[in-house]
């Protein structure tokens, strides 16, 4: 029998999802006794031109990880969708938009200066921004141009399942792995390798009440091991995010950062995140309650670290970008 054919691919993101495709470890040698790998630019030299030439359907499973930022990134969620029987979304920025969807927040313009002049680590004295277009003496070169919003996935092209986390946790995804081979596949638009619950339910820190006279940093002292954090006035994604990680943060005693997305049935995280911790709050007093508030560092790269293009926000509202 023919082994199935698989793709891997990256978009805007990080590189941490191909690593965790690597991080099967032994487990990779029966991934290649399944699949012929037809495309996965960060371990082998693969040219788009080769995709384009395969038939349409003809890969079986690809993973799609990274945001959509940029025309390459498109074109190549469109053209991976074209050839591949199964689509999903591989990891945090794929399935909500991720780290790199915080651009939303701001002008694109603003981006890019703080990427190429204004950003301490990078040296630029002459203020030079990338072009698309450059002429040369051997020719014109180009660059993929850059979108004013950053996208997740779903929102360029239909998706088939969605792998959240970030990166997914290894025996998640070999388990998601498996469920997509497996003869009974599950319902299409399914989040496979999690829960529909909260990691609340998941965790096995001890819970009371939950009433916060002062928010703290993790940075600025030592978290009790055992009590619920958010008890204990460190702002933890768990009420927020969908369980399935096997709560690696909260038990190496750091906040849940809400990188697996919503729960079922909730739209937006960010909201459901933000009214978690109002309820919270012990004070009826305007002014305290303002006080202890004014304690949540970043509030919006808080709230929506990860799930800012997927939320009801999608971003903030700009000229260049409405």
């Amino acid at each position: 029998m023919s082994k199935l054919k698989l793709a891997i691919y990256w978009a805007a993101g990080c590189g941490g999802c191909d690593v965790s495709v690597l991080d099967l470890n032994e487990r990779i040698l029966k991934v290649a006794e399944i699949f012929d790998l037809v495309l996965w630019p960060i371990a082998a030299d693969f040219k788009y031109a080769d995709v384009e030439a395969y038939p349409d359907a003809s890969i079986d499973v690809c993973l799609l990880n990274g945001a959509i930022c940029s025309a390459e990134n498109e074109h190549l969620a469109k053209l991976l969708r074209k050839k591949s029987k199964v689509l999903v979304a591989y990891g945090a920025c794929a399935h909500i938009g991720g780290i790199p969807g915080l651009a939303n927040f701001y002008p694109h313009a603003d981006v890019v200066k703080q990427v190429y002049t204004t950003s301490v680590s990078t040296p630029n004295r002459e203020g030079t921004i990338p072009a698309e277009h450059t002429a040369c003496p051997f020719g014109d070169l180009t660059l993929p141009k850059l979108f004013g919003r950053v996208r997740t996935l779903d929102q360029v092209v239909k998706v088939d399942y969605y792998l959240p986390g970030c990166p997914p946790v290894v025996d998640q995804a070999w388990g998601a792995i498996n469920a997509l081979l497996a003869p009974k596949k599950p319902p299409l638009g399914a989040v496979v390798g999690a829960s529909e619950v909260t990691l609340c339910e998941e965790c096995k820190r001890t819970k009371a009440e939950k009433r916060i006279k002062e928010f703290k940093s993790i940075a600025t002292f030592q978290p009790d091991p055992e009590q619920c954090l958010l008890e204990q006035g460190i702002v933890c994604a768990g009420p927020a995010t969908r369980a399935g990680c096997g709560s690696r943060c909260v038990n190496a005693n750091v906040p849940c950062r809400g990188c697996y997305g919503p729960p079922g049935g909730v739209a937006d995280q960010g909201a459901k995140l933000l009214s978690a911790v109002a309820s919270v709050v012990d004070s009826e007093d305007p002014v305290e309650i303002a006080r202890i508030l004014a304690g949540v560092d970043d509030p919006a790269g808080t709230f929506y670290r990860f799930s800012l293009p997927s939320s009801l926000l999608r971003g903030a509202q700009h000229k260049e970008t409405a």
